[in-house]
């Protein structure tokens, strides 16, 4: 079990990922991204996650820079946005993330969402970006089961990663089992639902009787169920108390009663409609 903010998952192609990072949704480009990601870095974090269409790659690449810390300890992921899939265009796009991010090579590179004809056609793209040693890790980000089985009915190398939305009102047990049975590391994007279980009443009782916070509660119920998760924040005290997660373990009741709140209920898009930049 994670112990701390350096502990790592492994790979199936043997790369070691770490299992807690900071994420950059909607974090502006600039000042607030550049801070927020050196704050982290500050703190002890090794990961971070952004996208291309987060329009702030620039500033996570200044922020590595100043950090101080050198560019082989830390895991940096990117994603490739829906309206550059297709082969040609994927290997455009990544330069041109490169180039944002101000890095010679990536750590996790991720297809954003699946859409509906173009992935396999993406994926092969991203097996040349993975056999010419540009990217350690490749992965997919929003697969559901059908997705993932579609994908490597064809494809050479499988996903080593499928990011999704995953918090305790969105469980998806099946898609978790899955991903366990195939080698895919499951990572939670918006693991708090973006706020919106932090006033869950349960959540708040299971929190007091650690004497931590819900969010705190929820990202240590992620690691316990072996997720990798990314949560979001610009204020340095909450990049901190974020990551306080590595000193109290939830029992198995706690764990159960948790997992009793899914909803199945989203904060964002459900897959297999989302539809935006696709068109």
């Amino acid at each position: 079990m994670a112990t701390s903010l350096k502990d790592t998952t492994t790979l199936h192609n043997g790369v070691k990922m770490p299992r807690f990072g900071l994420g950059v949704f909607k974090v502006k480009e600039g000042e607030e991204v550049i801070e927020s990601v050196k704050a982290a870095i500050k703190n002890g974090y090794i990961s971070i996650d952004t996208a291309a269409i987060y329009g702030n790659e620039e500033g996570v690449g200044q922020a590595i820079r100043e950090s101080g810390v050198s560019r082989e300890d830390l895991f940096i992921t990117t994603k490739l946005w829906n309206s550059e899939q297709g082969y040609e265009s994927t290997l455009k796009a990544f330069e041109t993330s490169m180039e944002k991010l101000g890095l010679e090579y990536l750590d996790l590179y991720l297809i954003h969402w699946p859409g509906k004809d173009k992935y396999k056609e993406t994926w092969r793209a991203f097996e040349k970006l993975y056999n010419d040693g540009k990217i350690r890790a490749i992965g997919v980000s929003n697969f559901q089961v059908h997705h993932l089985e579609d994908l490597m009915s064809s494809c050479e190398i499988k996903p080593m990663v499928n990011q999704v939305e995953y918090h305790p009102h969105l469980t998806q047990k099946e898609l978790h089992a899955f991903c366990k049975n195939n080698e895919i590391q499951l990572e939670a994007w918006s693991p708090l639902k973006q706020g919106q279980l932090l006033e869950d009443p349960a959540l708040k009782e299971i929190a007091d009787k650690h004497n931590k916070t819900v969010a705190q509660v929820i990202l240590r119920w992620d690691l316990q169920n072996e997720v990798v998760t990314i949560p979001k924040s610009t204020k340095e005290h909450r990049i901190i108390e974020n990551a306080d997660v590595f000193n109290f373990e939830l029992s198995s009741e706690d764990m159960e009663r948790i997992d009793g709140l899914n909803q199945d209920s989203r904060a964002g898009s459900h897959p297999d409609s989302m539809t935006v930049g696709f068109e």
